[in-house]
């Protein structure tokens, strides 16, 4: 790939990325966010739209998703917005595999343009897990995603294999695998916001956090991240 299609590609980045974020920004009022009416009305709307173009709304979403991903680096909003559209079942599904393009897209971007920088900056601060990716990279990042990726913030989480120059396939497969857990339950909250407003004209925090599709999503993510704590222990120690 010659220095001109490279510059093309990151110029391409530079516009979606700023594209990505007008359309964000400039269609989103804070203010409505607090008017309980609007959100129900949205949501309503946003429902019908679904249950009347699924075919139609999976693949814009399943596009949104992955560059977002892409783009941007972090998945909580987009899991939970998933779950709310799709359902928990569904909604995993399409977050799962969206997740893990715009991750190894991200990877591949990270790796042709930024490897030496990467390197440079990570390699000394992870050197303790290059003996464990050398066994075996697939189960050993697999558990890394599963486990929060050491407490490291997604995006970072993405590009930290460019130090292990790892198998594309390998990456693709280990994050599809390693995020399923997590972002099913944050799917599952999602879906219980959905079916919370749905049932309700008006919510207060008692009848939003005994919910059962509230609490046991967020019991589950508890489940999660003391799971994860103890196999960080074990698979990743000092």
């Amino acid at each position: 790939m010659n220095i001109n299609l490279k510059l093309i590609l990151g110029l391409i980045y530079i516009v979606c990325l700023g594209v990505l974020l007008v359309f964000l920004f400039g269609n989103l009022d804070f203010k409505d966010l607090s008017d309980y009416s609007f959100i129900k009305k949205n949501s309503e709307e946003l429902i019908s739209l679904k249950n009347n173009n699924l075919i139609l709304i999976i693949f814009i979403f399943f596009i949104f998703s992955i560059l977002w991903i892409f783009l941007l680096g972090f998945a909580g909003p987009v899991a939970i917005m998933s779950g709310f559209i799709f359902g928990k079942w569904l909604g995993t599904i399409i977050s799962v595999l969206s997740f893990a393009l715009g991750s190894t897209l991200l990877y591949l971007f990270a790796n042709y343009y930024f490897r030496n920088l990467i390197i440079d900056y990570l390699e000394k601060k992870i050197e303790k897990y290059k003996s464990l990716f050398k066994k075996n990279e697939l189960i050993y990042f697999m558990i890394f995603r599963f486990a929060g990726g050491g407490g490291l913030p997604f995006g970072i989480q993405n590009i930290l294999p460019v130090v292990f120059d790892m198998n594309v396939k390998n990456y693709f497969y280990a994050t599809l695998f390693g995020l399923f857990p997590s972002v099913f339950i944050i799917n599952s909250l999602g879906s219980g916001l959905e079916k919370l407003i749905e049932e309700n004209d008006s919510l207060s925090f008692s009848n939003i956090i005994f919910n059962p599709d509230i609490y046991l999503p967020i019991f589950g993510f508890l489940i999660i991240l003391i799971i994860s704590f103890f196999t960080r222990k074990k698979f990743f120690k000092k």
